[in-house]
Order: structure tokens, then sequence, then C-alpha cells
């Protein structure tokens, strides 16, 4: 067997306690899969809905260096099932690397399987285009460009500012690639809306709502770039409170309102309260103070690490602990030539952050970082984080969430393996399952 299948089944004999199939989605997060012609999609034409790059690039390489993947987009996500490991239902957003030793490809009766070191490994199964994105705003743009939806359809992902106003060297998250994203997008001709106007986010989710007769949709997450200034004369707290607020208006209750911003200051924060959003994620991006400073020297600068999490706990009294749900990027703490030499130290540090949030009923959630090759900590970096540490995250994770009492937090869809749909990292696949009341 390669060695890659070897790390694989030398983790699952070690940590037991984690899914099986969390071991696999962390490595294929990770560390990206290449795709056959065979598993691409036909882009809007087809019938496999297509990855819609709604932020970040989430590749391991450039637009350029993806091939035929960068002609016809390869699915959104995919979903694993089956094979020799017997894996339930895993839910696994697309990362696309041509020289993965994972690859998706059709057998000779043209059935999608994931393949590790020559052999297969589980079935694939691609995410149906659904029906409102065969449809078209009165302008002509996509409903796929404007609000795309992930997480297998439960989630309503918006966009409104691709850019970020941290920017250059000094500013910018040294792992984030949304800026160079906007750039790649705009350089190959694809449409990607900088500021998306708030009556195109209506239609388009009108468009979701009428078409959408299962109400897979359950949630939308309002995001884009940090704001440092103004974007069409609003601050952060106006600019995105307002898409809310527009939302919930148009559409009361049919939607879980989640918002992406700084870690603003407790006025702004009710804000988006008032104008509806229902959960708020300040993210904190990683614990150690010294990496925070390295890594995000914009938040450090603007806003600094003690005032950021002072932030966080402060806007629980406002949403209530349960509703605050920062992320971090699960990884970069190993990143060099800055970042912990061992598992042992990233996980501790990890941990730390873990029980300070999560001490005051604020449970963080995290994205599996993905080291892309336009930012500083992905040229550095181009493996990422050792697929041990990931794993042992889940583990420290779950225990944390345990010592304090804490269930799978709202608005991710329902946990545990075999039933989470949240893509980016498998931390819902890894808690405890749940009743469908309690999502």
């Amino acid at each position: 067997m390669g060695s890659r299948t070897t790390l694989v089944e030398d983790l699952m004999e070690r940590f037991p306690h984690v899914p099986r199939e969390a071991v696999f989605k962390e490595d294929l997060l990770r560390g990206g899969v290449a795709f056959d012609a065979s598993a691409l999609s036909d882009n809007e034409s087809g019938e496999v809905k297509p990855k819609s790059y709604f932020i970040f690039s989430f590749d391991h390489g450039t637009l350029p260096e993806l091939g035929e993947a960068a002609l016809r987009r390869p699915p959104e996500e995919i979903i694993l099932t089956g094979g020799p490991y017997d894996l339930r239902r895993t839910v696994v957003s697309v990362r696309v690397n041509p020289s993965s030793p994972y690859r998706v490809a059709a057998d000779e009766d043209g059935v999608l399987g994931l393949y590790l070191d020559g052999k297969r490994i589980s079935d694939v199964g691609v995410p149906p285009m659904p029906e409102y994105y065969r449809h078209t705003l009165s302008n002509g743009k996509s409903v796929m460009e404007v609000a795309p939806t992930i997480q297998w359809g439960y989630l309503i992902y918006l966009t409104v500012f691709r850019v970020c106003q941290y920017f250059g060297a000094k500013e910018e998250c040294q792992y984030c690639d949304i800026n160079h994203n906007w750039r790649q997008h705009k350089a190959a001709g694809r449409p990607y809306t900088g500021v998306k106007d708030v009556e195109e986010v209506l239609e388009a989710l009108e468009i979701i709502d009428r078409y959408d007769t299962a109400k897979a949709s359950t949630a939308y997450t309002l995001t884009g770039g940090a704001i440092t200034k103004t974007v069409a004369g609003r601050d952060e707290a106006d600019f995105y409170g307002h898409y809310a607020k527009a939302i919930e208006e148009r559409f009361p209750g049919r939607w879980i309102g989640k918002v992406v911003a700084q870690a603003l200051p407790r006025d702004d924060v009710q804000r988006f309260k008032d104008y509806g959003v229902q959960i708020y994620h300040p993210n904190y991006e990683v614990w150690d103070r010294r990496l925070f400073e390295l890594y995000c020297p914009g938040k450090e600068r603007y806003v600094g690490r003690d005032e950021w999490h002072k932030r966080i706990l402060d806007s629980a009294e406002i949403f209530g602990a349960r509703n605050v749900i920062p992320n971090f990027v699960a990884g970069v703490e190993m990143a060099e030539p800055f970042g912990f030499t061992t598992v042992d130290e990233a996980i501790a540090s990890t941990t730390e952050g873990l029980r300070f949030f999560m001490s005051h009923g604020i449970t963080p959630r995290f994205t599996t970082w993905c080291p892309e090759p336009t930012t500083p900590l992905g040229k550095a970096n181009p493996q990422g984080a050792p697929l041990e540490y990931h794993i042992r995250l889940l583990e420290a994770y779950r225990s944390t969430m345990e010592d304090f009492g804490l269930s799978s937090p709202p608005g991710y869809g329902p946990p545990g393996p075999g039933n989470a749909v949240f893509s980016v990292s498998s931390f819902m696949d890894s808690l405890p399952a749940q009743e469908p009341s309690q999502v």
C-alpha cells in the first residue's frame, strides 16, 4: 500500500474515537483532490452543481494551473459512501489539487469513485443541479453568482463584498486569498460581482425560495472582506446589516440569518441584532498571541487580539453565548516558519483557546486550512499541517465541548457521522448525533 494509505489507516487505529469518515475528510480538505475529466461538471449547463468559488479559491493551484478543471468546474462538493472502509455519508467541500494522491474518477461502468494510491476507497456522489440554478435574474446574472448554496444546499452563501480592505503584505491575513481570488476570476473573464446589489440578492433569494420546494436551504450567511472605512457609504455593521434587514423584511423567518464580520464594538453588534441577524461569527482565526500578530497583521493593527476577544465576549451578551460562533483556521498553528513545530504544542495552544471561549458558553467552529498557493503561508507550506494535527484537534474539540456541557452550535445542520452537511471541516461529523429539533 502507498504511504498515504498507510498514514490514514495508522491514524484510524491510533484514534478510534474519531470517526473514520472524518479522517478521510480532513485529509481531502487539507491536501485537496484531483479530478479525472470524467468527474468534472458541465458548468451551469449540466446536471451537476458546479463549484461556485463562493469566497476563497480553496484550491491548491491558480486557475491556469488547474488544467481542464479551470474550464469545466469540479462539483461544489462530493459525498463519500461505502467502499472497503464502509464509510457513512460524508459531505466534503471540493479543493482541487491535480497532484493529490486522491482522485475522483469514473469506472468502466461510469460510476464515480474516490481512489487513493490507485485503490478505490469509496463511492462518490455529486450534488445535482438545483432547479433554482437553472433560472437567471432579470439582468441575466446567475443565481450561482449572486447567492450560491453550499453544504449540500443547506446554506446560502452571500459574499456581498468580494474583496477585503485589509490590503497588502502589512494588512492581509497571511493564509487568506480573498483578494487574489477576486483578481483571478476577473482575469479569467468570469462573472464575479465585487459589491452585490441588495435588490439582486433579494431577487436571487426569491428564485431560491420559489424552486427550493423541499426547503433544503435553511440558513444564509452574509459575509465578505473586512471593512476598515466604508463601502457604498456604509460602515461594516451597516453595510452587512442592511442586507439582513432587507432579507428579514422580505422573507421573515424563512432562513436562519448569520453574519461573518469583524469583532465589532458592542453598539455595532447590537445593530446586527436589530437588523434581524440571529447568529454572529466574529472569527478569531488563530489563538496564539504571537501567531495572531504575525498572521493577522491588519486585525492586530486595527483592533488587536485582546480587544478582539473582549468584543467576542461582549457580543454574547447581545446574541446569547450559543449564537456567537467564532471561526478559527485549523492548521495555520503549524505553518512554517513561525508556527509550532510539534503537534503536541499546536494542540495545546488551540485547546487553550477552545477552553477560553467554551468556559464562557461560546462554541467556536473551525475551517480546515487549505494552503492556497498565492498566500504567504500557502507558498511556504504547500502540504499544509500534518494530518495528525487535524485528527487530534477533532478529539480535543469534542472533549472540550463535553467538559463544558456544550452541544453542537445552531445553524450548521445536523451533527454526527453520516448526518453532517458542514463541508469545510469535520467538526460536525465528529460530534454525537442529536434529535432534529436541536439543530
